[in-house]
């Protein structure tokens, strides 16, 4: 494949490297909703349903660094063939489950799928796509994940009214069946290593030490990012109902941030490709972080929607920024294991994020840790705009 761009198409890898993704987001999203409740169904306490719903998440930080291993040793292919068939097992264990036991290592193991797949697609785009177009590909395959996970909950609901919340389960079971097929059908990369072909494969160890002033300073970033990302899906219900607001306005609010969230991720992609990261990275924090401190000031339901809707921007145009940059900083040898710390980075700030954000509102209130949070995003903005490269404009 041409790597300056020349014979390069996206038609040719759409289907195979974007299906897969959004059919994840599918039995992701679908199956999302109703993991609280299915705890409960088991005889979990709120509280432990709550910390249910948080396994998904564990299970994804802890799998990243052995995702990196499956991916170097069988490669991008077969990786995420594999992970469409653990994260099948992992949902119909769900849905036999006998226990809360049971039912809590099945929701760990679809975060462990979930790790293996994110990581194998997001190496395959950096190495398939050439550099001019790397953005535009990482920033559609990070919205049409987000399309699957927008959408899931709607089929979810529907097969739940006629196989009650196991339904959504089942979507979530056809969902990753169909995407292990499209993914066999992806061409094989011929993998080329610069260096001498004799020299030994890197080491998570080697890698860390050798890349350790990457994960040490834009790195930081990358942890920050995620920290504020994964808090927004909170702060914002927990503010509406701070506000009396019912549940369907919630939601509708809700949706609408989300929706808002899905349309601007491939033109912010072009941005990238064309003047440079910085371009979007730090826009999308700097909006994320305003956002969020703007949130305790509302005090009715169109005030936290403008609120919502830019926060949902903010956080669209910031779609593949992370996949982006750490296809950037990879290396030709050993690719998968530094993308296995990067995400293992990124998904760190995603589960310290929110317990922060709890703890704070635990000890001060809710609309303090909400500001922390938006300081938190301003801070992720400031990092980034140091760390990043002002990379020259790329035609395209």
């Amino acid at each position: 494949m041409s790597h300056d761009g020349a014979e390069f198409s996206f038609k040719k890898i759409a289907i195979p490297a974007f299906g897969p993704s959004i059919l994840f987001g599918v039995g992701e999203g679908a199956i999302l909703p109703v993991i609280a409740l299915s705890a409960r169904d088991l005889g979990a306490s709120v509280a432990v349903a709550a910390l249910v719903v948080t396994l998904i998440g564990v299970g994804s930080l802890i799998s990243n660094i052995p995702a990196s291993i499956v991916t170097d040793r069988y490669g991008e292919r077969w990786s995420i063939v594999g992970a469409a068939v653990l994260s099948m097992l992992a949902m119909l264990l769900c849905v036999f489950a006998p226990n809360l036991w049971v039912y809590g290592l099945g929701v760990l193991l679809i975060g462990a799928a979930s790790a293996v797949f994110n990581l194998a697609r997001q190496k395959y785009l950096t190495e398939a796509v050439p550099l001019k177009y790397r953005a535009r590909a990482l920033s559609t395959l990070g919205g049409v994940m987000r399309i699957g996970i927008f959408i899931g909950p709607f089929i979810g609901a529907l097969a739940i009214n006629f196989f009650h919340l196991a339904g959504a389960y089942w979507v979530g079971v056809v969902a990753v069946i169909i995407a292990g097929l499209i993914a066999l059908s992806m061409p094989d990369l011929v993998h080329t290593a610069a260096g001498d072909g004799a020299l030994a494969s890197p080491t998570l160890r080697s890698t860390l030490l050798d890349h350790r002033k990457v994960f040490l300073s834009i790195g930081i970033g990358v942890l920050l990012v995620g920290a504020v990302r994964a808090s927004r899906q909170a702060v914002l219900p927990l503010w509406a109902e701070g506000l009396g607001l019912d549940p369907s306005t919630t939601s509708l609010i809700y949706g609408l941030s989300g929706a808002i969230d899905m349309l601007v991720f491939y033109p912010a992609g072009k941005l990238m490709d064309r003047r440079g990261r910085a371009w979007v990275a730090v826009p999308s924090m700097v909006l994320m972080g305003i956002s969020l401190l703007l949130m305790p000031l509302t005090s009715g339901a169109f005030g936290l929607l403008l609120v919502a809707l830019l926060i949902g921007f903010g956080n669209g145009i910031g779609s593949g920024v992370v996949m982006t940059l750490g296809a950037d900083y990879s290396p030709a040898r050993g690719r998968a294991q530094f993308l296995g710390i990067w995400r293992f980075l990124a998904d760190l700030g995603a589960f310290s994020g929110p317990a922060l954000l709890s703890g704070i509102t635990a000890i001060l209130s809710l609309s303090v840790g909400i500001a922390a949070t938006g300081l938190i995003g301003l801070g992720a903005a400031a990092v980034l705009w140091y760390w990043i490269p002002r990379t020259p404009k790329i035609s395209a």
